[in-house]
């Protein structure tokens, strides 16, 4: 017993321990954490960090590659904005035109694009730009027919610029504004801009030269319809009953005996249409797709993660139009006669002719993209056309019974007020503008209407090229 308690107890010295595990021990960290060894993870976190690390390494080497295509073409055009500019002097401006894409309630979808991937290189080589967007399908048409009537009309002497605008230091006579326009150019972003573009070209110069007030035209329309006459009940029962649908069911009759204003001696709607087209500034076609819809949510996915395409594409067009290197527009002659006009019946369409239309083919496949529901526009419109002018009697009635005191308003009128007939004319009228506009505006991009030419555009007409083309 004593020999056992004369044996020294031999205990294992512990560890010794580095001097960094020594220090970190006295911060309160758990000396199981600094003992414990490195492993590989589970098979889960292996399947989630592979994913992970994959999906961000994607889409930053997407956005790297942006940057760097950016930065390529603005490198190749920055030193155009450092060459002086006299004082008095304005820098090259050119106009961008973006339409509604159809089906997208949010109109400035085509803008974005362009202020995205096409107005960095511009702003780096100083071109300024002045953007017009369409709010609706068909304003951009009505916009380009307008600036064209009011410029034919300034150069046939008919209307004068007011002296308080000449009488500014920076003014700039019609000709000088000409030859800027056409040292600037043309923006068109995607094919329903195209679209538009085209048909108020040519409505520009080919219709009157009178100025034309569209609600104050369909106001006289509505007049003669009779839905707001008031109902004699002595009268004979008409054998027909009124039409819904005044826009499609005006008679001839009434239509020849309304005196217009082309048909007064003398009006400027006289003046011919000119039998040339003086030289347009030329145009740059911007590629511009716009994805709607459930099923096109996994195409998005794919885009977003390959923005560097769209970087490189517009990037490319903006390099065309900078360098200013320009070609006539390029449309067969066998072919100019099939797309002379817009066909609210359907007409030819250019995905079915199998033909080679030249720059007429701009964007052609992105048709495609339309949402096939878009066809229902006319049908739609006619329908809820049809439900306003049912209700519409009986709404009249009890206006005009309120008005004149003729019966007590029940409590829910006095809660909610029914619209007067002032009220209800106006509420008319907007409903008309709105339904035609949308009815004509969708005739006129869908993709079985071809794109508006006329031959005297074909020396008038030129069109941004690579500076590598001859």
């Amino acid at each position: 017993m004593s020999a056992q308690n004369a044996e020294p107890s031999l205990k294992p010295s512990p560890p010794r321990m580095s001097g960094v595990k020594t220090v970190l021990r006295y911060t309160g960290i758990p000396p199981s954490w600094l003992d414990k060894r490195p492993k590989l993870p589970s098979r889960n976190w292996l399947i989630f960090l592979s994913v992970t690390s994959t999906i961000v390494g994607y889409g930053v080497y997407d956005r790297r590659e942006c940057r760097r295509i950016r930065q390529e073409f603005i490198e190749k055009v920055q030193h155009l904005a450092e060459e002086p500019l006299h004082p008095l002097d304005l820098p090259r401006q050119v106009v961008v035109y973006g339409s509604k894409w159809p089906g997208d309630e949010e109109y400035q979808q085509a803008l974005k694009y362009f202020r995205k991937y096409v107005k960095p290189v511009f702003v780096a080589a100083a071109v300024d730009f002045e953007m017009v967007p369409g709010r609706r399908l068909g304003d951009l048409s009505k916009h380009v027919a307008e600036e064209v009537r009011v410029r034919r009309r300034l150069e046939d002497g008919i209307d004068d610029e007011p002296e308080v605008k000449k009488a500014v230091p920076t003014y700039k006579t019609p000709s000088e504004r000409y030859r800027r326009e056409l040292e600037g150019g043309i923006v068109l972003v995607g094919r329903p801009t195209f679209k538009e573009f085209m048909a108020g070209l040519k409505k520009g110069w080919s219709s009157g030269l009178e100025k034309m007030d569209q609600e104050e035209e369909l106001s006289r329309e509505l007049d003669e319809d009779n839905h707001f006459d008031e109902v004699d009940e002595d009268a004979p029962t008409p054998s027909a009953p009124p039409s819904y649908s005044p826009i499609f069911t005006l008679s001839t009759q009434s239509l020849s005996q309304r005196q217009t204003p082309s048909s007064i001696p003398g009006s400027s709607s006289d003046a011919p249409a000119p039998q040339s087209v003086p030289p347009q500034p030329p145009i740059l076609f911007v590629p511009f797709s716009n994805r709607i819809g459930f099923l096109q949510i996994p195409l998005m996915i794919w885009d977003w993660f390959n923005q560097r395409h769209w970087v490189q594409s517009g990037s490319e067009a903006a390099y065309r139009l900078i360098m200013n290197q320009t070609r006539p527009i390029n449309v067969p002659i066998t072919a100019a006669s099939e797309f002379a006009e817009p066909s609210n019946e359907g007409g030819i369409s250019q995905t079915e002719t199998k033909q080679d239309l030249g720059d007429l083919d701009f964007d052609l496949d992105k048709e495609r993209l339309f949402k096939s529901s878009l066809e229902k526009i006319p049908e739609e419109t006619e329908k809820a056309r049809k439900e306003f002018y049912e209700k519409l009697p009986e709404r009249l009635a009890t206006a005009r019974a309120l008005s004149r005191g003729t019966r007590e308003p029940t409590k829910d009128e006095i809660s909610n007020p029914p619209p007067t007939e002032v009220e209800l004319r106006a509420e008319r009228m907007k409903k008309e503008l709105r339904w035609r506009r949308d009815v004509d505006g969708w005739n006129l991009i869908k993709p079985s209407t071809p794109v508006v030419w006329d031959e005297r555009f074909r020396d008038a007409l030129r069109v941004f090229t690579d500076p590598s083309e001859h």
